[in-house]
């Protein structure tokens, strides 16, 4: 398997290449050169096989001869290594729960796998990897978890000051060692903006190869099909499902129509948005108009121009009706999210984190309109992230695991900067001198 650069000017590469590249030379996010379609045994039989074998099965495609089999299955043993339960929410809806991983979001999936990739490309290369990362709250602590002490890396964390949660906070600053974090005084925007730029700045290549942990990085984002097939693994209803995904930067939606078109069965996907809505928007007009973001209390999803929105257009190759076909989309504002929050609690005593929420609002919404269809929400986040949000909404305290409890006891370290990328390229510098 080769991958392409969606801008069309950089050669094919493998999958280590695109994966320690993180972009294309030509700034270009990276594409497979085909999609696998996966056999009809391998999915009526996903039922009767275990995690390891289901995302060895997904990613060997993907992967090539890159990593050698023995290591790749030892790598998705690894990557999870926790539980991701299909829990019914109602008569028509399931929750699969993705935040049973060490930092309690969807995104310790696609982190585990792409650190032990570069984990193991590492060893292969006297040169330091640098990880540079932008987030909007779940990414940071996922990819810091991931990639903590991994050997030969490097990981820089830029998150806006004041729009993560306090765990979201400390779970990307409190770690140490390798891992550095810049508090950037602006939006999730402003972050992406500056790594964009860091990646085409040809001087701090010098200090060792940058990649990203973002879900533009292939590994991250292809990877993230495996949880849809677990899903399917537990679907027992005899239609397929309707999926709800939080969408910010559209990387999680991205994988699972790259699954549904290897042959995942899946009727309809929901892109569900928050007041963030250029997506939604997109859908019902046809006009793609990015747009500055808007601080709401599903942060993760505060995304004004979505990086993996040009991948979705590649995979149905610019076809706006296609596109519209496959994908519904609705968004929510903060009342709305609060509301489902509140009202499932009080009714099923079901507690959602506002990004989970946001899903079952949208499913809610479809079902409305296609009163026989069962559906699937992605449960992206424990409510314990958000806490402060969630606990004002029910008026109750949310618990807290042990392991989580002991983090929250670390220091902060963090180095505070305006979103200048002077200013940036130099604490960049910084960090990667200090550290060698």
């Amino acid at each position: 398997m080769n991958y392409y650069s969606i801008n069309k000017v950089s050669p094919t590469v493998d999958f280590k290449t695109a994966t320690i590249n993180g972009l294309a030379p030509d700034k270009g996010l990276y594409f497979p050169e085909y999609i696998p379609t996966w056999s009809k045994d391998f999915i009526n039989n996903l039922s009767q096989l275990d995690k390891a074998t289901i995302g060895f099965e997904i990613m060997r495609p993907y992967v090539g001869n890159t990593i050698p089999d023995n290591v790749l299955m030892e790598i998705m043993r690894e990557t999870l290594a926790f539980d991701f339960p299909l829990t019914k929410i109602d008569d028509n809806t399931y929750c699969l729960e993705l935040f049973h991983g060490p930092t309690l979001a969807f995104k310790d999936l696609g982190a585990r796998f792409l650190s032990r990739c570069i984990g193991y490309f590492a060893r292969e290369k006297n040169e330091k990897i640098i990880i540079l990362v932008a987030t909007s709250g779940d990414t940071g602590g996922a990819v810091a978890d991931g990639f903590y002490n991994v050997p030969g890396t490097e990981v820089i964390i830029l998150y806006p000051s004041g729009k993560v949660s306090e765990v979201q906070e400390k779970q990307l600053t409190a770690l140490g060692g390798n891992i550095h974090a810049l508090e950037v005084e602006g939006d999730f925007d402003d972050c992406q903006r500056l790594v964009k730029m860091a990646f085409a700045d040809s001087e701090l290549h010098n200090y060792g190869m940058l990649t990203s942990a973002n879900s533009i990085n292939i590994s991250r984002w292809l990877s993230q099909q495996v949880y849809y097939a677990l899903a399917i693994a537990q679907w027992k209803e005899k239609s397929a499902p309707v999926i709800s995904v939080p969408s910010g930067n559209f990387g999680n939606i991205c994988a699972g129509l790259v699954a549904q078109r290897s042959g995942l069965p899946v009727k309809q996907f929901i892109a569900a948005c928050n007041t963030n809505d250029v997506f939604s928007r997109y859908i019902e007009t046809g006009v793609y108009n990015p747009l500055d973001s808007v601080q709401t209390i599903s942060n993760a999803m505060d995304v004004g121009n979505p990086s993996n929105f040009i991948r979705i257009l590649e995979l149905f190759n610019g076809d706006y009706q296609l596109i519209k076909k496959h994908i519904a989309s609705y968004s929510f504002s903060d009342e709305e999210t609060a509301a489902i929050i509140a009202n499932l609690y009080k009714k099923n005593h079901i507690l959602l984190d506002p990004h989970t929420a946001v899903a079952y609002a949208a499913m809610n919404a479809w079902q409305n309109e296609h009163q026989h269809d069962k559906g699937i929400i992605l449960g992206t986040a424990h409510p314990l992230k958000f806490a402060p949000v969630v606990e004002k909404i029910i008026n109750q305290k949310v618990a807290m695991p042990k392991k989580m409890a002991e983090l929250m006891k670390k220091t902060k370290k963090s180095t505070l900067i305006q979103p200048n990328y002077s200013i940036a390229k130099q604490e960049i510098i910084n960090i990667l001198v200090n550290s060698n």
